[in-house]
């Protein structure tokens, strides 16, 4: 790349960092960016990139895959029921040995060394994500009611890194597995977030899947249709309901965006085309076929 080409680039950027100094954006991050070392390597650069730039990066992990390998190593068996896991005691206990003990604290770890200043926090942390039980039969998942943004506020006010995991609490002793994209969700919601940035294992949300013709903007009043017509279904129903809700609560704007491309999120933050799928409710949908 010649020196004309990147001042062009810098160029281009300059309008978006002085738009979004000092502004909150939450990143959920999962999938196949956190198998994948060199992608992970990636993600936590970015971080790192963004606290350096002027925003105020939070990040809100899944931890999935490892969850399922601790239960095999451990023989544990898995039920589900309507396709949702069975979370027993014990399988809850792996759930915060994984996500807190395991995951949050290599995130925490991996954003110090590349020269950040990270905090770990769970939603156990100042009762962050207050949860009810969604339902007897499936044991400790939650549903959270509400969300107490101060301990994350408390650590973007005194400069650091907020590093999130998806564990909940009912206030009595009690924890709770939350889904990864609703604890974000929520959490963006909850703090006034400029962004909440989905990373995912696919382009965006796609006409068809097989074509990759992604939607590039998407006007929430545009979801019940595409549902209807099952341009949104399966393991995307829940993905785009969370974005729905985050518009909902306040953000500004919500991005699905492909995880696995190196620098995706300084893509979508400082550039004009970004990629993936925004979602949000002040345009027309853009990329919709009839």
């Amino acid at each position: 790349m010649s020196i004309e080409q990147k001042i062009e680039i810098l160029m281009e950027a300059v309008p978006y960092l002085s738009k979004y100094q000092g502004k909150i954006v939450v990143i959920k991050y999962g999938g196949n960016a956190m198998i994948n070392e060199e992608l992970k390597a990636n993600v936590i650069r970015d971080v790192v990139l963004l606290k350096t730039l002027g925003l105020k990066p939070v990040l809100c992990h899944g931890g999935g895959p490892g969850i399922n390998k601790m239960l095999e190593q451990l023989d544990i068996p898995v039920q589900f029921i309507n396709g949702l896991r069975y979370t027993s005691p014990e399988i809850m206990r792996v759930v915060e040995m994984v996500l807190i003990g395991q995951v949050n604290s290599e995130l925490v770890g991996r954003i110090n060394q590349q020269g950040g200043q990270a905090v770990g926090l769970s939603g156990i942390s100042g009762n962050l994500f207050q949860c009810v039980q969604r339902s007897e039969e499936l044991g400790f998942v939650g549903d959270v009611v509400k969300v107490n943004a101060g301990p994350v506020l408390a650590m973007l006010d005194a400069g650091f890194i907020p590093v999130v995991a998806p564990v909940g609490t009912d206030g009595q002793g009690n924890s709770f597995n939350i889904n990864g994209d609703t604890a974000a969700s929520k959490l963006a919601g909850a703090l006034g977030a400029e962004k909440l940035m989905i990373l995912t294992d696919i382009e965006g949300l796609c006409n068809d899947i097989k074509l990759r013709d992604v939607i590039s903007y998407l006007n929430i009043a545009d979801v019940p249709m595409l549902k209807e017509r099952g341009t949104i279904a399966g393991g995307m129903i829940p993905k785009v309901d969370c974005c729905v809700q985050a518009i909902e609560e306040g953000v500004t704007n919500v991005h699905i965006i492909d995880g696995r491309q190196p620098h995706s999120m300084l893509f979508e933050a400082f550039s004009a085309e970004g990629n993936g799928t925004t979602v949000g409710k002040d345009l027309p949908s853009v990329g919709i076929k009839a």
